[in-house]
């Protein structure tokens, strides 16, 4: 039976915690999110596993969490995730933490070649705990944090050092730990995405030539009407209209409100509240100049595409021949800068992002025969 997770909710508690994970060679780390019920998605819920504690840290009650951040920015403390890398965005993106020395078990657990990797599945297939997804899906905003929520989440964090352990054997008596790690590395490695809105953004949601220029003036109007909406009522844009209702409306350009009844993905209750802005919104679009489209991406020269596709078919074979996943062999992002680069000798392969020494070693030769066609 667990003991109840220790729920930190004050400065105070926070302080006493984070000097007590300061003395641990590893620790296990978790993020809770309400990207699903809100405009922005924030960071709710922080758990944090010792060997001897499992701690909820609550960044919605405290108002400074900025202790914890040197704890996880410390490379000596190895932090364990189970898939790092969402994680180690709403870190950033919500407290601007840094995560230094990660020990990713999902993609260990994909570097070993398993095929069920969700953290439910690796429980069970190598530990034999249960743990299911009933609260996955829940907002991790509501207050206070009821008692079957908190379990859920300490479950998260309380068994991914033991599993991390097993994990780090398996890794260690097939020598890959240098692929392993490399692998981890490259989760640390993400751009954060600007939250601005942005209203051109309406060129992606349709096919070309799917919709004439009127149409496509009507449907740029119903995408910034649908996030002022989400915004006035802090939830996600695609809660309020989907995409294809969205589609839907301007391609049929609706006049009145009644048009707009029985549309899927409209819900009822924003037809009645909102259906005059909506029909509003497809008159002015109808009525303006639709704006410039956004410059085309310049056509991949055929001797570039030609090198990437015999990278990706050398990929593909290299992946099944070991048992794992393509992309562990290598990224498709680095395969694009071989093949643009064009590359004669390792050197040449020297400071491609995502080519670490452990893969040139290992590959290196093989991909300067592919592209120099000796693959």
């Amino acid at each position: 039976m667990l003991k109840p997770a220790a729920y930190i909710e004050d400065a105070d508690s926070l302080e006493r915690a984070v000097g007590r994970l300061a003395a641990q060679p590893r620790l296990a780390v978790d993020t809770e999110s309400n990207s699903m019920y809100a405009y922005r998605g924030r960071t709710c819920l922080i758990q944090v596993s010792t060997a001897a504690e499992d701690l909820l840290v609550d960044p919605l009650a405290i108002d400074d969490i900025g202790a914890l951040g040197g704890i996880l920015a410390d490379g000596a403390i190895e932090k364990v995730f189970h898939a790092a890398e969402y994680d180690l965005i709403c870190l950033k993106r919500d407290f601007d933490f840094d995560v230094c020395g990660i020990f990713d078990t999902m993609a260990a657990a994909r570097v070993c070649g398993y095929a069920r990797i969700g953290l439910g599945n690796m429980l069970s297939d190598l530990l034999g705990v249960p743990h299911g997804k009933k609260h996955q899906t829940d907002d991790w905003a509501r207050r206070p944090l009821p008692a079957s929520y908190r379990r859920y989440a300490q479950m998260d964090t309380h068994y991914l050092l033991p599993l991390r352990d097993r994990l780090h054997e398996e890794l260690a008596a097939a020598d890959k730990l240098d692929e392993a790690y490399e692998y981890f590395a490259d989760v640390t490695r993400f751009e954060l995405k600007s939250q601005e809105f942005d209203p051109d953004g309406f060129w992606t949601l349709s096919r070309p030539g799917a919709l004439d220029n009127r149409q496509l003036a009507a449907l740029r109007e119903l995408y910034i009407l649908r996030d002022e909406l989400a915004q006035a009522r802090d939830e996600p844009p695609g809660r309020m209209m989907s995409n294809k209702a969205l589609l839907q409306i301007a391609k049929s350009l609706p006049r009145r409100r009644s048009e707009l009844e029985g549309m899927r993905g409209l819900p009822r209750w924003l037809v009645r509240r909102h259906g005059h802005e909506v029909i509003e919104a497809v008159k002015h679009g109808a009525e303006s100049q639709l704006p410039l489209a956004p410059p085309r991406q310049p056509r991949i020269p055929n001797h570039i595409a030609e090198r990437y596709n015999a990278l990706i078919t050398w990929r593909r074979q290299r992946a099944q021949a070991r048992g794992v996943e393509s992309d562990v062999i290598i990224s498709k992002d680095a395969l694009w800068q071989i093949a643009r680069r064009n590359p004669h000798g390792l050197d040449d392969l020297g400071d491609i992002e995502g080519l670490g020494p452990w893969r040139r070693g290992e590959y290196g030769a093989e991909l300067l025969g592919v592209v120099n066609g000796r693959g």
